[in-house]
């Protein structure tokens, strides 16, 4: 079964105007320079400022580091002001971005950053006692800390800075005596100009893998463009450039709010307002309900918490025209849930680390709820059975995407690149799907070992390896199951070394060397785990048992 999209990209969609992404920043940072750009913890950016902050950045970079244009440079801050400067100020001096979920562990962030050769790094402080553990281990050689409150008013910059430093579990002490403050980045002259990368490469994304570590998802300038264009082809009719206000919860270092509030919005000359934690529902509410917001993009764990909320009556929806889900399945119920309370549809669409992201989008006047819509432009879809051949109409298969979004390979690791692509540009995604007779997409199963949990990739062989670990592991086996609030949640099953292990060891255990979503919600313990004939452990069993509870 093959389907693509018949809508071309001409004109002001035609993603060849640019050839780098420092030719869309200058042109989006020129268009209307006295709009608000973006907003956080009450402070406004207009695109002005964000223009002369970058150009600040570019030029420390430039001038006071040894970062060479096609270094790598590592971004490691939740939702701030400084995300979306560094952003552009190291594009514009020639950097490739990594960016780096903040919660990472030390052993996550030693992988991440060894693996892609990051030299530089911009990190919220409340990290860097992590980074203090590992940083003699990489090629890292210039690091700037940034605290929270640093883009704000000086008065409520110092006081946020100084309670946060107060209460020292929100910035642990570290030692980094090399480092450089973020107020000195952008302190001095503003380059003038942008420079080439010498690479083609813009971002490293990093993605997990069902047998092995996270691996690196190398994103060219040009499939970031092709795919930013690629989005404003079907959201124009639902978002007005240089109108709307747009919610930004979901991190930016992931690579759906990346793409749509780091290069589609700000292309647009819209207005995002960055909310640093999310997981505060409470404080997502206030927010909500001091502004006039035209979108909202989430998860459906997003959505689900605010329809819940005793005040979510109190935000005004009624400027709202989008709302976006991507990275988890959108429940119908939650949908119609958070269509009756805001009068706005939920369009939900696919995409995946390679593809930029996006690759399906609900369109406008005609969401078929449950699906992921068809293709975006120039994007083409087949589905393939076990042995790469297509699957007659309505069948069943794995979901293969070809177009101008899907990146370039995995960062040094050819033999991943083959078993990714195919020799004629082919992605295999590893989700299976169906495609109705319109072109519209249903995911009806993932990668079979993968757990979903808030939107966030946990595979199982990660914990699995750091459980095994443990002196007191015999054995164990991580799978996915079904929980309301989060999607998915991990379950672990451990077959004993040591007879006096209990469930709060391994817990504890999970939590020094795995971000918070990958910690197991249930640990059991069993005298065995089901194997194949060669020693493999079946995990398709595991779920078949818990599936049958």
């Amino acid at each position: 079964m093959n389907a693509f999209s018949t809508i071309e990209l001409t004109g002001d969609l035609d993603p060849s105007r640019f050839k780098t992404l420092n030719e869309v920043f200058e042109t989006a940072l020129a268009a209307c320079p006295d709009k608000p750009a973006f907003t956080c913890m009450g402070k406004t950016l207009t695109y002005r400022e964000l223009d002369h902050c970058s150009r600040k950045f570019a030029n420390y970079l430039r001038q006071n580091t040894d970062l060479q244009p096609g270094d790598r440079i590592a971004l490691q801050m939740p939702n701030i002001l400084q995300f979306p400067v560094a952003v552009i100020g190291a594009t514009r001096a020639g950097l490739v971005l990594v960016n780096t979920n903040p919660l990472y562990t030390a052993r996550e962030m030693k992988h991440q950053f060894k693996d892609s050769g990051v030299k530089g790094i911009v990190i919220l402080a409340n990290f860097c006692d992590k980074l203090q553990l590992i940083l003699k281990d990489t090629q890292i050689s210039t690091v700037i800390v940034t605290e929270l409150g640093d883009m704000l008013p000086p008065v409520k910059r110092v006081l946020v800075n100084a309670v946060l430093r107060y209460v020292k579990k929100m910035v642990p002490s570290f030692s980094l005596p090399d480092s450089v403050k973020w107020s000195k980045t952008i302190a001095g002259p503003a380059a003038s100009n942008s420079i080439d990368s010498g690479s083609d490469i813009a971002i490293i994304l990093y993605t997990g893998g069902t047998t092995g570590l996270s691996k690196g998802a190398m994103l060219t300038h040009a499939n970031l463009i092709s795919n930013m264009m690629q989005l404003r082809a079907v959201s124009t009719s639902l978002i007005k450039d240089q109108q709307d206000t747009i919610v930004a919860p979901l991190p930016l270092y992931h690579t759906y709010a990346f793409m749509f509030h780091c290069l589609a919005m700000l292309y647009a000359g819209n207005h995002n307002v960055l909310i640093p934690n999310p997981r505060d529902i409470n404080g997502l509410v206030k927010t909500l309900r001091g502004i006039k917001m035209n979108g909202f993009v989430g998860i459906n764990t997003l959505y689900l918490a605010l329809c819940r909320h005793p005040d979510i009556s109190k935000v005004d929806f009624s400027d709202m025209r989008f709302s976006g889900a991507g990275g988890m399945a959108l429940t119908v119920s939650v949908a119609k849930e958070w269509a009756k309370i805001t009068n706005c549809e939920v369009y939900e669409g696919y995409g995946l680390t390679e593809c930029s992201p996006v690759v399906t989008v609900n369109p406008k006047d005609n969401v078929k709820i449950g699906t992921v819509g068809p293709a975006v432009p120039m994007t083409k879809l087949k589905l393939v059975d076990d042995e790469g051949v297509d699957v007659p109409e309505g069948g069943k298969g794995e979901l293969w995407v070809q177009g101008p979004q899907v990146m370039k390979g995995y960062w040094q690791n050819e033999e991943a690149t083959r078993e990714a692509l195919t020799a004629d540009g082919w992605f295999k995604t590893g989700d299976y799907a169906t495609i109705d007779n319109e072109g519209f997409v249903r995911i009806v199963d993932r990668k079979k070992d993968m757990i979903l949990v808030s939107g966030f990739n946990v595979f199982p062989s990660e914990v699995e390896e750091v459980v095994n670990a443990h002196p007191k592991v015999m054995e164990c086996a991580a799978i996915g199951v079904p929980r309301e609030k989060t999607g998915e949640a991990v379950k672990l099953f451990v077959v004993k070394r040591d007879a006096s292990l209990t469930a709060a060891e391994v817990e504890a255990y999970c939590r020094e060397n795995l971000t918070a979503y990958k910690v197991p919600h249930e640990i059991v313990f069993a005298t065995d785990l089901p194997k194949s004939n060669v020693g493999k452990i079946l995990r398709r069993e595991l779920r078949e048992l818990e599936e049958a509870k």
